[in-house]
């Protein structure tokens, strides 16, 4: 079924549009209001997308997702540490991806950095949460378990930080010229794949480590894949990677065409990674809107349901990034040398 926008051209090629990428932008510009809603402190609901409303998307800038508003204002700015502390922090924050297993970390050993990072105690810890019942590890990624002796999934991760650690493996993260070469050091040690290593280099280049564009590198993850063909009919050879970044450089023409009022955050255009996003989030959209539109994962139903929180958002954003776009964007508090900052995500 054929959407109302023509043909986007690359020179010669033509990437000939469904109605679902109509859903895109919609579906961008609607997630992105909604967001505002919340930071203006609005009463739910926050849409009349029936879709939306009823399922859990995520936000259409990756950063301002509430795992990521946790990693950028508690684990990155959080403490004053050097930029290996700062690396290790963030990986061992998202092999879990738990904002209450990172507490409970932290509440025994103390702050997190290279000196401290004992994987022992951590361990004990987290069997310890386990039998209690706790969950260790968030389900937005599925994170493979390496091989290296241990019995539990958890005790082998903490191994593997360890021997990163000692071989002097986040030294050479640290020194990676660009957000490519980030990602390809990262692929590089196991258990990583293609979509989790890009992902965690988007969330190594929040820090102030690395200074790398958004615009620079993309990865498109499964769920990209199986949006970006319920959107186009054809792409005329295009990878996915380069389709993304056509339609991230046509943002700006898509939604005049279609008429759509976008508020970008505070200046700053959506980026190949957020656009990476909402491939994702509009193939579970079309699965509802859509289902004529066939794409890669076969799944015709969304699993998570909505569930509102009635507190207004206070997000906070890299430092860095408020220099790029007018001096508007709120940003994280970074904190005095030696001390934990006060700031904590809604």
């Amino acid at each position: 079924m054929r959407g109302s926008l023509g043909e986007l051209r690359v020179g010669t090629l033509r990437l000939r549009p469904t109605v679902a990428f109509d859903s895109y932008w919609r579906l961008a510009a609607e997630r992105q209001r909604m967001f505002f809603r919340r930071v203006a402190g609005e009463p739910g609901p926050w849409t009349t997308d029936p879709v939306l409303a009823e399922h859990r998307f995520t936000n259409a800038y990756r950063a301002s997702d509430r795992v990521s508003q946790y990693l950028i204002n508690n684990v990155i700015y959080g403490v004053d540490t050097d930029n290996v502390s700062t690396v290790l922090r963030v990986l061992l924050f998202k092999l879990f991806n738990r904002a209450d297993t990172w507490e409970a970390i932290e509440r025994r050993v103390g702050v997190l950095t290279r000196q401290t990072f004992d994987p022992r105690p951590i361990d004990a810890l987290l069997d310890q949460r386990m039998q209690e019942g706790h969950r260790l590890y968030s389900a937005a990624y599925i994170m493979p378990s390496p091989k290296l002796g241990k019995v539990r999934k958890h005790a082998n991760h903490l191994q593997l930080l360890n021997r990163l650690l000692r071989d002097g493996s986040l030294d050479r993260l640290t020194e990676a010229e660009s957000l490519g070469e980030l990602y390809r050091l990262l692929e590089a040690i196991p258990s990583f794949g293609p979509f989790l290593a890009f992902q965690f280099a988007i969330d190594l280049n929040y820090t102030e480590v690395f200074g790398f564009s958004e615009m620079d590198f993309v990865v498109a993850g499964p769920g990209a894949h199986d949006g970006i063909a319920k959107c186009f009919e054809n792409t005329s050879g295009l990878s996915s990677e380069d389709t993304i970044r056509v339609v991230t450089e046509a943002a700006e023409e898509c939604l005049t065409a279609l008429e759509i009022d976008f508020c970008d955050l505070w200046g700053r255009p959506l980026q190949l990674i957020d656009c990476q996003n909402l491939f994702c989030e509009v193939g579970k959209y079309a699965r509802v809107m859509h289902p004529e539109l066939v794409g890669r994962s076969g799944r015709t139903q969304i699993k998570q349901k909505f569930r509102p929180d009635p507190l207004a958002l206070d997000p906070r954003y890299p430092p860095k990034w408020d220099a790029e776009y007018a001096g508007s964007l709120p940003v994280a508090v970074r904190p005095s040398p030696g001390s934990l900052a006060a700031w904590r995500s809604a």
